[in-house]
């Protein structure tokens, strides 16, 4: 209900503070790179360079011409998925919301880069940790990690709880992490 992308059936919705959406398809603006992650917000360099460590972005610096003045193309053409994610992902955290929406950020990454991002911005020692965060995912090695887990199926709430309840109880996501892993026992 705050993106309008569900219907709310029953209940109320209430946020408090400023929101910050991360869409799994990361948008760009044909502008610089520096452009892209402080959007219109005033610069703190301490903050800024902060961001592009944690977002794992220091190494792509290193790469461009241009560094973080490196002109981004139409829609990002000049630049890969990951790198697109990460810098949507930075433009996120540069902002200081209140909340934080993140729809499967850490698809587009591969997995050490994922890790880095999730210890170093979603999880709970990151930049982000005194912050609301709301992470919809599939990668479920984060699982134990979150405080809370919503399980969805055919767009209902089937199971919630923390990491260790849903487990415990026996239930559709225990069944689901039991053949997960039997899947990659035999892989």
């Amino acid at each position: 209900p705050m993106l309008g992308e569900m219907d709310k059936v029953k209940g109320r919705i209430a946020v408090r503070g400023s929101v910050a959406y991360v869409a799994q398809q990361a948008w760009m603006q044909n502008a610089t790179l520096r452009e892209n992650i402080m959007f219109g917000k005033e610069e703190d360099k301490c903050f800024y360079y902060k961001v592009l460590e944690t977002c794992a972005l220091e190494r792509d610096l290193e790469l461009l011409a241009g560094a973080d003045m490196t002109e981004i193309g139409e829609k990002g053409v000049n630049l890969s998925g990951g790198q697109k994610q990460r810098i949507s992902l930075a433009r996120a955290v540069y902002q200081d919301a209140s909340v934080y929406l993140m729809d499967d950020p850490l698809s587009a990454v591969d997995a050490h880069v994922g890790k880095h991002i999730f210890d170093k911005v979603l999880g709970p020692n990151g930049i982000l940790k005194k912050k609301t965060r709301i992470l919809v995912t599939n990668a479920i090695s984060y699982l134990p990690q979150v405080d809370h887990v919503v399980v969805l199926e055919e767009g209902r709430i089937s199971e919630q709880g923390s990491y260790q309840q849903l487990l415990s109880s026996g239930g559709a996501f225990a069944e689901f992490l039991k053949n997960y892993l039997l899947d990659d026992d035999e892989n």
